[in-house]
């Protein structure tokens, strides 16, 4: 059986530190889906399909990454992609605390199991939040983003 991963999030944009653990993730499964989920009441800088243009872009030369976007429930289309998990990136207590709760969740509603895969420390302070905030301000980005 084909262990595939599926990598979720809005990455808006998608950082270094996503990009990390897509990379350190790669060694542990024979696939990874970078997904990009649609949220209408989530409001985005930049449109979902672009972010899959230019993710996959990154991945142009890594036939075991493939970049898709969805809407819905996460676990729904990770079924679709035939995904074995959910993988996940955790800065923080904080991360860890919501992650946890999420992976409870979705385990009921799909008996997906998540992999936590814990940040760099050099990655701890990135969030793609912080990081539209710099460039929404004209700071250079481009040490936050691959």
């Amino acid at each position: 059986m084909e262990r595939t991963a599926f990598f979720a999030g809005s990455f808006d944009p998608f950082t270094v530190g996503h990009a990390s653990v897509v990379e350190r993730s790669l060694p542990l499964f024979d696939r990874i889906v970078i997904a990009i989920g649609i949220n209408p009441v989530k409001t985005t800088a930049v449109e979902a399909e672009r972010r899959a243009k230019e993710i996959a872009a990154l991945y142009a030369d890594e036939a075991r990454v493939s970049v898709m976007t969805y809407d819905g429930l996460t676990v729904d289309a990770a079924r679709r992609a035939g995904a074995s998990c959910l993988l996940r990136g955790v800065r923080s207590v904080k991360d860890f605390e919501y992650e946890r709760d999420m992976a409870d969740v979705n385990r009921q509603l799909s008996g997906l199991e998540t992999v936590l895969i814990y940040s760099l420390p050099q990655h701890t302070a990135i969030s793609s939040s912080v990081v539209r905030e710099l460039a929404s301000f004209g700071k250079d980005i481009s040490d936050f983003v691959p």
